[in-house]
């Protein structure tokens, strides 16, 4: 039986904020020591980052007043349109900005939560039904829901607000995992394999949506400013099956899957809910213990389907910073161009949380290049979460179904 992504969907907010305009804007703001706004310029540099995007327009429009204060131009939307964010002037008064000063403020959890339950809502249903459109399958044929986030909360949650808004059956078994951070795709994908080799049927929608700029802070130490540097907000989705079904393009088998936990680390990535919005953990060591860890923990899987590193041809990392893809790079001796994925990911989109690895693969899955694909991302605990996965050719190739 050959478990399948049938089609991945991505979704980014409307607001693109640069990375050497948002820098200012965070080293500038009162508050911040000379020390701390020298961090900044140098994190937000490093990061490997150039543009992200956001679901506050208002962190845009300070982001534009940065940039014209340097005096560089603006950047306009498409077909020399201005961007939504810079519509009317100056800075929008806004729970986050104090639009005379242009300084940012630090709201509390509720009203940041409160933010996320308005976006998230219409976000999770848009690039779910992206998925389903892509996908050779009707709504009708949608046997399961595996929701996926950890920078918000509302109840009924988004596997219920799915369901309902795109009509499927009543009985659709629902699944949200909540709070498990970067990696919590690869749980996702792996329950919907199972229920698809539980029932040969069944059509597994997996759906993952981050608002990692709604908890942003600004201060001094090191984790918040290079949280600040690397998260962006994002949505993507894909349609999981075993049904034998006609395809227009490329699929991505899903064969296995592989989890491990780092026997360190623990304290050095971690994620908890605080008075004014989520606190993030990011220590300086993350990217060291990953390099002493990833090929041990990717050594079981790659047995199991007698693959090594040197021979798997596709390599899909979630783009956690910079230096979490050097580390990687390094210790399983991958190239550039099996890299290249990734790192166009980071520095277009930034790091997205769980839903960043599926901007990965939709762009190897995009190239159609056949054979195998391993992937891998990292989260709390520190735990590493891993998949072989093999793209398969589509009709074109003369071997569609």
């Amino acid at each position: 039986m050959t478990v399948r992504m049938l089609s991945i969907a991505t979704e980014l907010p409307d607001t693109t904020i640069r990375q050497e305009d948002v820098a200012e804007v965070f080293a500038e703001q009162p508050g911040m020591t000379r020390l701390g706004s020298r961090l900044v310029r140098a994190t937000f540099r490093a990061a490997g980052v150039d543009t992200r995007h956001t679901v506050l327009p208002e962190l845009g429009t300070l982001a534009d007043a940065a940039r014209q204060r340097r005096g560089d131009a603006v950047p306009s939307g498409p077909e020399g349109t201005v961007c939504p964010h810079e519509e009317g002037g100056g800075a929008a008064a806004s729970s986050f900005v104090a639009a005379a000063e242009g300084q940012l403020l630090s709201p509390g959890t509720r009203e940041r939560n409160r933010i996320y339950t308005e976006n998230a809502r219409r976000m999770f249903v848009s690039v779910a039904r992206a998925a389903l459109e892509r996908a050779p399958v009707e709504a009708a044929h949608v046997t399961h829901v595996v929701t996926v986030s950890c920078t918000g909360f509302f109840a009924p949650g988004p596997d219920v607000r799915v369901a309902k808004d795109l009509g499927l059956p009543a009985d659709v078994t629902r699944t949200h995992l909540g709070f498990m951070g970067c990696n919590a795709a690869f749980p996702a994908l792996r329950a919907a394999a199972t229920a698809c080799r539980a029932d040969p049927r069944a059509v597994v929608l997996v759906v993952c949506l981050e608002l990692c700029t709604l908890h942003l802070h600004v201060r001094n130490d090191p984790d918040t400013v290079m949280g600040n540097a690397l998260f962006a907000d994002g949505a993507a989705a894909a349609v999981v099956s075993a049904r034998e079904v006609p395809l227009a393009g490329p699929s991505l088998e899903l064969v296995d899957f592989e989890t491990a936990l780092a026997p360190v680390g623990e304290d050095e990535l971690a994620w908890s809910v605080g008075d004014e919005g989520f606190e993030m953990i990011l220590g300086a060591y993350v990217p060291r213990i990953i390099d002493d860890h990833v090929a041990d923990a990717l050594a079981p899987l790659l047995r199991r389907t007698g693959e090594t590193a040197g021979r798997v041809p596709q390599w899909a990392v979630h783009p956690g910073g910079r230096s979490i893809l050097d580390k990687v790079q390094s210790r399983l001796g991958l190239t550039q161009e099996q890299m290249a994925p990734s790192r166009s990911v980071l520095r277009e989109a930034g790091n997205m949380s769980s839903a960043t690895i599926l901007f990965v693969l939709e762009r190897i899955l995009a190239r159609g290049a056949p054979g195998a694909v391993a992937a891998m991302a990292f989260g709390p605990g520190l735990s590493i979460e891993s998949a072989l996965l093999r793209v398969l050719p589509g009709p074109a190739d003369g071997q569609g179904e």
